[in-house]
């Protein structure tokens, strides 16, 4: 079996993956990119302003904003050797209604307005301090997450 090679820099992880079998590397890297993906969706909903006032008719449920925040793998970007997630808050009219009594809302179609102000309203950043936060983090359980990955999938082809 080939000997495991420290790999430095996105052109050597790159050519690394190349060398991997394909369902090998295309499972490894998603797997690895969702698990950095989620670390900066958790921080945003850590970060993310929460309503505590009586709420008005018409308007969203509180904790609507936190539950709207979520991770999608964006399959049309993706490919064997580049896997995308986005960090993104859910908004829109098919978000209403949601749960199986259809009380709970995932429309945050107010989230700009939190985290760009207005004219009227103070901003208050949730997703770019998320981000820049937990940057680091985040590429750091991406290189755990797929060195787990391929040590285990080596472990298999082993077998």
């Amino acid at each position: 079996m080939a000997e495991l090679q420290h790999v430095s820099g996105l052109k050597a992880l790159n050519d690394a993956l190349k060398e991997l079998p394909e369902r090998i590397a295309r499972n490894a890297l998603s797997a690895s990119v969702y698990a950095a993906a989620k670390v900066i969706r958790d921080e945003a909903k850590v970060l993310a302003p929460h309503y505590t006032g009586p709420v008005a008719q018409g308007h969203p449920p509180p904790g609507t904003l936190n539950r709207s925040i979520i991770m999608k793998h964006i399959a049309e970007k993706s490919s064997k050797y580049q896997q995308t997630y986005y960090v993104v808050v859910r908004h829109g009219k098919k978000y209403q209604k949601q749960g199986k009594k259809g009380t709970l809302s995932q429309d945050a179609f107010y989230w700009r307005w939190v985290e760009f102000g207005r004219t009227n309203m103070a901003a208050k950043p949730f997703m770019r301090p998320a981000f820049e936060a937990k940057k680091q983090s985040a590429l750091q359980a991406l290189q755990d997450k797929l060195a787990s990955r391929i040590a285990e999938e080596a472990g298999k082809l082993a077998k």
